[in-house]
């Protein structure tokens, strides 16, 4: 996905082929939406689309999950190059009364040139009617919670939470299925016309939480980073085989560093797959030393509150 902000890390990185001469802010690796289907790349059901696997094949593929429409889940690499707009994504209040989609989210910071920061929700004793102003003057920076990361830094991002990514970044990103945002702030950028981006501030005062003050970074719980009622997310190191879920549940891994091997497929760094349910040979095998991994699992029906 070409954006203003992106580069070219993602070729540099993760040897992925990007078209030239365009700055590329997003990879879409597990989607499905109306405007970008992930395909099967190999072996019988080569072609087929992860929505329509999702329509003829959940239970077989996907095992016991709650229903809905499209698989719920999309999974994405972003090349911060420059700063990303201040944006929130809506609660599912809010996004039934503007007409958008809610999201809740989760970044992984896979890397981070020194001194890269986050903007995470708002600083101490912001009130709505301060923010309102800073956006009037055209400040409102000043006034969001800034944390500078490392590589291996993860942040939750419950929607509601008004954020946005510093230059410097290439983010991992595990997100509910859904491309709703509304812009903030975009350092006074322009478009390819000399025309400033489309904010949409009315629509952003109405989805911000203004109670969430100064979040911090997750504090992992042994190889858990996250765990939600959307998805859960794990960090795993990887010095010898290990199943990656038990039968009959999916589970979507992204290769962090190194080289590893599931069902006689290789990937390295930046490769992102689906393991499904009924998939008989379990195992990611490690063929390099320091191969790691983020593991993305759901709740299945039966814990699932939805």
């Amino acid at each position: 996905m070409e954006r203003i902000w992106g580069g070219r890390r993602l070729e540099a990185l993760y040897g992925k082929q990007l078209p030239a001469g365009v700055r590329i802010g997003e990879s879409w690796e597990i989607v499905d939406r109306p405007e970008a289907q992930s395909v099967v790349r190999e072996g019988s059901w080569r072609g087929r689309t992860l929505h329509e696997i999702w329509q003829k094949n959940r239970r077989e593929i996907f095992g016991e999950i709650a229903p809905s429409e499209r698989f719920p889940l999309l999974i994405k690499i972003l090349d911060a190059e420059e700063k990303l707009s201040l944006q929130v994504h809506p609660p599912e209040e809010s996004a039934e009364e503007l007409g958008g989609e809610t999201k809740t989210e989760f970044w992984y910071i896979a890397q981070a040139k020194p001194g890269a920061e986050i903007f995470v929700g708002l600083k101490k004793n912001r009130t709505r009617s301060r923010i309102e102003e800073a956006i009037e003057r055209g400040d409102v920076e000043e006034h969001l919670h800034r944390v500078t990361v490392a590589s291996g830094d993860a942040m939750f991002l419950p929607s509601g939470r008004v954020h946005g990514i510093g230059a410097g970044n290439v983010i991992i990103e595990v997100q509910q299925n859904s491309d709703t945002t509304y812009r903030v702030f975009d350092w006074n950028r322009t478009d390819e016309n000399g025309a400033p981006r489309q904010l949409h501030v009315e629509q952003a005062l109405r989805s911000i939480d203004f109670q969430d003050h100064e979040p911090g970074l997750v504090r992992p719980a042994g190889e858990s980073l996250v765990r939600h009622d959307l998805f859960e997310v794990e960090k795993w190191n990887l010095p010898a085989p290990r199943e990656i879920a038990p039968r009959g549940t999916f589970a979507v891994v992204a290769c962090l560093s190194g080289k590893m091997e599931c069902a006689s497929m290789t990937f390295t760094a930046g490769d992102v797959f689906l393991v499904p349910a009924d998939l008989g040979e379990r195992k990611v095998r490690p063929l390099e030393k320091e191969t790691s991994l983020l593991r993305v699992m759901m709740p299945n029906e039966s814990t699932s509150r939805s």
